[in-house]
């Protein structure tokens, strides 16, 4: 396998991160962080002239990349910003329409790419602990549309997103792969409403409530009932974006704890110098190569026609950052010392990121077990 990125990917990455170090610097993003939106529209236009939206999409819906490597660089240049706009649910919502949509509804691709629209995936519900199947959200029809009664929970940017995509149950039990269907909601949609609230590793997510939100034919996203391929489909992206981002941020973390070893002194010597903080520090390089292998499986899987393959990717690099970059937030802020819990110090806020990653799509004890109920039925 050819590690080396394309010219193309590699020019990218330059402007991403040319564009994250004089426009998007810490002080910067704490603030947008913090803001009752939680978003900058114009860092959301810029980024998308940039073309770090257009190159998450394949050439057939308007993109010029849609690789798994084209998507793994591009997360990770975020994850190394602290990047809190909405990427990750256009990459999402976008990928499910590009898989089942009919050409009006992929036509909407547009829209994401440009950055004219924001997008989220409202499929979580609450209790449901990172279940895919368990979904209690129920859509029912309604003359030549549906309606749609629920609850959805930790939508990431649910207040701004303009385009929604709801799973909701149209036939089936709670916890049945069959019955789930795909709906394509606007965001202002009569009976949606939306509770929004600030979280801990900046950004904003938001709680839905669907009472008797009524949409047209149009909005069913696929065949009904048959949402749930879909949506491993679409969140099988997102699992690969969240694991390039955590890799990002660990490296700015493993970097900015490196940087402290070296010039923090104790007995007028660099504590880098003492081996107990050596031997910790070359463990935890160790453990994000570790991580970056995972990923770069991942990136290569992610398109991979035979599901096995494709998902025990994925659910390996989701834990493999999910214990790792556990680990790095601990230890950096350990070796930081009392410092490394400020809030004035990024690394701090590098360190709730990477925690939090872990938790969003599924935590690292829901892909260890999954990988295993995957290895299990391809014995079988």
């Amino acid at each position: 396998m050819n590690f080396e990125h394309t010219e193309d990917r590699r020019m990218l990455a330059d402007s991403l991160d040319r564009f994250i170090a004089e426009q998007y610097a810490f002080d910067e993003r704490d603030r947008i962080a913090r803001s009752p939106s939680g978003i900058s529209p114009s860092h959301w236009a810029q980024l998308a002239e940039i073309g770090a939206l257009g190159v998450l999409f394949p050439e057939e819906v308007g993109g010029f990349g849609g690789a798994g490597f084209d998507v793994a660089v591009v997360f990770e240049c975020l994850g190394k910003g602290l990047v809190v706009e909405p990427f990750l649910g256009a990459l999402v919502v976008g990928r499910a329409i590009a898989h089942a949509g009919n050409d009006a509804q992929k036509a909407r691709i547009a829209s994401l790419i440009d950055g004219s629209t924001m997008a989220a995936l409202a499929h979580e519900e609450p209790d449901t602990h990172h279940e895919a199947t368990l979904v209690r959200t129920r859509a029912e029809r309604a003359g030549d549309g549906w309606v749609l009664q629920g609850a959805k929970a930790v939508v990431q940017q649910g207040e701004q997103a303009g385009l929604l995509l709801v799973s909701a149950r149209t036939g089936g039990a709670d916890g049945d792969a069959d019955g789930i269907s795909l709906f394509l909601v606007p965001g202002d949609a009569p009976g949606l409403s939306r509770r929004g609230y600030g979280k801990i590793d900046g950004g904003r997510a938001a709680e839905l409530k669907l009472d008797g939100v009524r949409v047209g034919a149009d909005a069913l996203l696929g065949n009904p009932g048959e949402g749930a391929a879909v949506l491993e489909h679409a969140i099988g992206w997102g699992l690969l974006a969240l694991s390039a981002e955590s890799l990002g941020a660990m490296d700015v973390a493993k970097r900015e704890t490196l940087e402290y070893l070296r010039t923090r002194k104790q007995f007028g010597v660099p504590i880098g110098s003492f081996q107990a903080l050596q031997h910790r520090m070359a463990d935890l390089l160790l453990e994000v190569e570790q991580a970056r292998s995972a990923v770069i499986n991942a990136a290569a899987a992610v398109d991979d026609a035979d599901r096995s393959v494709r998902e025990k990717a994925l659910s390996a690099a989701k834990y493999s950052v999910g214990r790792i970059g556990t680990r790095v937030a601990e230890e950096s802020v350990q070796l930081h010392g009392g410092i490394g819990m400020t809030w004035e110090l990024p690394l701090s806020h590098y360190a709730k990121r990477l925690v939090m990653i872990d938790h969003q799509l599924g935590d690292e004890d829901h892909h260890l077990a999954r990988y295993v109920a995957l290895s299990q039925e391809a014995k079988a």
